[in-house]
């Protein structure tokens, strides 16, 4: 049986090959490009942690806390441009429950590693941090990523500050809530509502990346937020502050003042979002890397 084949079909045969084939190298280049500046990113990274003068106590492990709504792989840029700078670095798992469990939690980790520490956490993992490193006596640097920095008796829930999302919404526009077993009275597991998540959690991240990690976030209890801090490891350990102006969840104003009483050393990066430690890992990962020198020597 012969096949015949129209004029219209073989040009738009043609038409398709030749699309298929500018978005391939459309892929390719930008594939080419990210990996590019990941290498440069890379190679900033090490130049600026050799210029630390030798190591008296041999190289510091650096430890990452993920905040609500996210998980470990929120540091994955990060982990991979401190290790290929050479240094010991993991992330950890932040149970989101409360906020006295969670910093005991962390606490319990950073005991189990010999020798200094610089401590990470981004959002209410700066809250975490400020808790669990007050109970671990090799803690020599915090950094706090668009993080809270409570003081005690302060709880993570009032230091978003007044213009934040989460505090120009009433909570049925803002989260899921989903009952937990062992709750305490009134707590739920807490998820962000799509169009928060998109708009002012990951503002500066292209839709599809925001989706898939609005699909994929971690509930966290609503006693998370409302637990009292009893800790305040800033005020006797050195540390730093990374601010991204574009941030609507933990506004810069109410970073600025958490880091003016810690008496951190401030970067503030132009834009970004409360995620931006997930789309510029190379300022943030400088950051951690200024911590890193301060534990090491002086430059």
């Amino acid at each position: 049986m012969a096949c015949y084949v129209s004029r219209s079909s073989l040009r738009l045969a043609a038409i398709l090959t030749s699309l298929c084939t500018c978005l391939t190298a459309t892929a390719l280049t930008t594939s080419s490009a990210f990996a590019a500046q990941e290498h440069n990113a890379s190679k900033s990274l090490v130049s600026e942690l050799a210029d630390c003068k030798a190591p008296k106590t041999g190289k510091p492990t650096v430890v990452l806390i993920h905040g609500a709504w996210a998980g470990t792989s929120s540091w994955s840029g990060e982990v991979k441009l401190l290790r290929e700078a050479g240094y010991p670095v993991r992330a950890i798992g932040n149970p989101l429950r409360n906020l006295t469990s969670d910093s005991q939690t962390v606490a319990d980790f950073l005991r189990t590693i010999k020798g200094p520490v610089v401590l990470a956490g981004h959002s209410y993992g700066g809250s975490v941090i400020t808790n669990a490193a007050a109970q671990a006596n090799n803690v020599k640097a915090l950094v706090y990523v668009d993080a809270a920095a409570p003081a005690i008796g302060e709880t993570t829930g009032e230091l978003s500050g007044k213009t934040s999302a989460l505090n120009t919404s009433p909570p049925e526009k803002l989260y899921d809530k989903v009952p937990y077993p062992g709750a305490p009275r009134g707590a739920a597991d807490l998820y962000l509502k799509k169009d928060i998540f998109l708009k002012n959690f990951a503002r500066d991240l292209p839709a599809g990346r925001a989706t898939d990690l609005w699909a994929t976030q971690r509930a966290a209890s609503s006693a998370a937020f409302s637990t009292p801090s009893k800790y305040e490891a800033w005020k006797k350990i050195p540390s730093w502050y990374f601010i991204s102006t574009g941030d609507q969840i933990i506004t810069p104003e109410s970073e600025r003042a958490m880091a003016r009483r810690a008496h951190s050393k401030v970067t503030e990066f132009k834009g970004g979002s409360h995620l931006t430690l997930i789309s510029h890992p190379d300022a943030v990962s400088s950051v951690i890397g200024s911590a890193i020198c301060s534990v090491r020597g002086s430059r």
